[in-house]
Order: C-alpha cells, then structure tokens, then sequence
C-alpha cells in the first residue's frame, strides 16, 4: 500500500471515529485546507532576507505541525471527492513540463504566458 493511502486510511478513521465526516463538506474542507497554508504562511509574515531561512530552522517544528495540518485537509478532500492524488500530480506535472519547457523557464520566475 502506498504512504498516502495509508495516510489517508488514518485520516479517514480519524475523522470517523469522531463522527466528523457530517461536517465535511467539500466547502469547509476546503476552507480548512487555506486556513492551515495560511498558518504555514503566518510563520514568515513580516520577515525578510535572511530572516527568513533563520525563522524556518527556529519553527521547524511549528511549520511540520502546519504543513501536516495542510496534508491532511489536502488527503481528505481528494478522499472524499474521489481524486487519486498520484496521477493526477503526475497529470500536472506532465502539463507543467509543457507550459515551462527547461529551455525557456530554467532559472526564471516568470509565469508561462511571459516565457
């Protein structure tokens, strides 16, 4: 069985035995899942340069707590909506690769209607 899942199964008795799928409703898993990236994105605010890199190794364990919380709205959903997450991430990047040929975006951060 692969990793997520395994990790879904656990999320999914998670939730089950706390009778909380009555509550989770696309919409408000989906809320849920840009509540925790905010708090992941929380953990930055106000800092620059090389604050930034020193914030992430003193909040090492508050970001893993974060970015879990975002991994297991993100499994959650795809669950209960069906969506198997490894095609479908191998989907994009397949069309990512096709919007951001290497010769065109390679060391640019421009998005692909400007490459």
């Amino acid at each position: 069985m692969s990793d997520l899942k395994s990790l879904t199964q656990k999320i999914v008795q998670f939730r089950d035995e706390r009778d909380w799928a009555q509550f989770h409703n696309p919409k408000d898993v989906a809320l849920s899942l840009m509540l925790e990236a905010a708090e992941v994105l929380e953990v930055f605010q106000w800092k620059e340069g090389q604050a930034i890199a020193a914030t992430a190794g003193q909040r090492q364990g508050d970001l893993a707590d974060e970015l879990a919380d975002v991994l297991y709205y993100t499994l959650l959903m795809a669950h209960d909506l069906k969506i198997d997450l490894v095609p479908a991430l191998e989907a994009k990047l397949l069309r990512n690769a096709e919007k951001y040929p290497v010769d065109k975006a390679k060391g640019s951060n421009k998005k692909y209607t400007e490459l």
